[in-house]
């Protein structure tokens, strides 16, 4: 048992081959017992626990960690064991269920595209405001448009790259132990009064976890962009090379920057938020005109996905040679 056990909790191609697929087809449905929602939950509780009992600075967010990791954990080997009880079978599947449910690439996507399928101004604010925290207002079609792209890009490292990095290294657990940082760092990682020192714990792992995922990502898109017509792997490489350092966080940069670099298009520029003017910086090649139609965004869709296609392949082959 001990041994079938370690063996499903461990990495497999096959379970890449399946979940990837699945996740950029159907996206990740919402529904009350989804794994993250679960992981959200469970973070709330303890969070309430801890400040009930005094521990709101640092220690407090590093035991919210401990406690988180260790309970996420300790379900999923659970969930393991009862599942290898019934078969074998039933215990795979619950291992594909869990790295597909893990991935965050497809509903992305998907998102990007109602976006930018919007039928008019007042919808596709609406829903872009479901992607970024701007003040959508204050957006044009084509703002909207370069904000998608962003997100995209930013979250092809944490929603699905670096996801992917950890399960192939340390297999289940590796995949549960990121998502739990990835999600402190979304509900706590906040530079507030109530959450500076509390949240330092998660917003410092998540910037730890993404390190070399973010500078792989950058690669990924380098190489995708050299074989994709209309896009540019040498522009990707010295854009996200140069500009990444332009962004506040130490990894979002690496494949925002390469995506404008790769699409031959600038994002970024003015961005709002409540009420007022946080940057109105321009990302890319200075002589690139501004991201703004159907086609920017079909373009970036096409790279993101080709990169995380790319990523997963590799991954592949790296666990079925080592």
């Amino acid at each position: 048992m001990a041994g079938e056990l370690i063996d499903l909790l461990g990495p497999h191609p096959l379970a890449l081959a399946i979940a990837v697929p699945v996740d950029l087809a159907i996206g990740d449905p919402v529904y009350r017992w989804h794994p993250i929602r679960l992981i959200g939950h469970g973070l709330r509780l303890i969070e309430n626990l801890l400040r009930s009992v005094g521990a709101d600075g640092y220690g407090g967010g590093i035991a919210l960690f401990a406690m988180l990791a260790l309970a996420a954990l300790g379900v999923v080997a659970g969930a393991m064991v009862a599942s290898l009880a019934l078969s074998v079978w039933v215990a795979w599947i619950l291992h594909v269920f869990l790295v597909y449910s893990f991935l965050a690439l497809g509903d992305l996507v998907h998102h990007v595209w109602r976006v930018d399928r919007a039928g008019d101004l007042p919808a596709a604010r609406s829903a872009v405001g479901q992607l970024v925290d701007r003040d959508t207002d204050r957006m044009d079609a084509a703002a909207c448009r370069r904000a998608s792209i962003e997100s995209l890009s930013e979250n092809l490292t944490d929603g699905f790259i670096s996801a992917l990095f950890w399960y192939t290294l340390l297999g289940i657990p590796g995949l549960v132990l990121f998502k739990v940082v990835s999600t402190m760092d979304s509900m706590v990682g906040f530079k507030t009064p109530q959450y500076l020192r509390f949240g330092w714990c998660g917003a410092r792992l998540d910037d730890v976890m993404n390190y070399l995922p973010a500078r792989l990502t950058w690669l990924l898109i380098v190489l995708v962009a050299a074989v994709l017509p209309t896009c540019s792997g040498r522009k990707a490489f010295a854009i996200g090379l140069s500009q990444s350092t332009l962004f506040p966080s130490p990894n979002s940069g690496w494949s925002e920057a390469a995506t404008a670099g790769a699409i031959q298009r600038r994002l970024v520029g003015p961005v709002w938020r409540k009420g007022t003017l946080v940057t109105d910086i321009w990302i890319g090649d200075p002589g690139d005109p501004e991201a703004a139609t159907h086609d920017d965004v079909r373009r970036a869709i096409v790279l993101i996905i080709a990169a995380g296609l790319l990523a997963a392949v590799l991954a592949g082959i790296g666990l079925l040679l080592f």
